[in-house]
């Protein structure tokens, strides 16, 4: 009777997968947004940015929720409203509805005016540091908003 050598053939280790490499192509950010559930009292989206540039920066931060349905977001926040804070937590600016603003032709001009007359925008220009952006639904409202800046 011969003698069988039936050792477990033990597997090679694989190499590492190899990961996707990202080339830079701009040090700053041209468009950041989030998506998610707006709901009442401190159930909101909040979003927020920080600018380290040297030099103030002209942005616009939008509040989209009824030209979510158009893409199939089911529950799109109808009438969002946008408030803008500074690093200390103080409110630096409020839009409810962006053609009721102040700078409503600026805003049309940008190219970046929201879809529906109940969405929201914000369009001003920010000195360095961490800014917040508050979303929620007129009237306590609820329903699934995006912030965009």
């Amino acid at each position: 009777m011969a003698m069988c050598n039936s050792s477990p053939k033990i597997p090679r280790a694989l190499p590492p997968p190899r990961l996707p490499s990202f080339q830079q192509v701009s040090s700053t950010a041209k468009n950041i947004s989030t998506r998610l559930a707006v709901g009442t009292s401190d159930n909101v989206l909040i979003g927020a940015s920080l600018f380290k540039e040297t030099r103030r920066k002209k942005v616009i931060i939008r509040a989209i929720g009824p030209e979510l349905t158009q893409y199939g977001v089911p529950g799109a926040l109808q009438d969002p409203t946008l408030e803008l804070h500074d690093h200390t937590g103080a409110m630096i600016d409020f839009n409810d509805n962006w053609m009721d603003s102040a700078n409503e032709q600026a805003i049309i001009d940008s190219g970046l005016a929201p879809s529906n007359n109940l969405e929201s925008a914000i369009l001003t220009t920010l000195d360095p540091g961490n800014y917040t952006g508050i979303i929620r639904g007129n009237n306590g409202t609820t329903g699934a908003a995006l912030v965009e800046v």
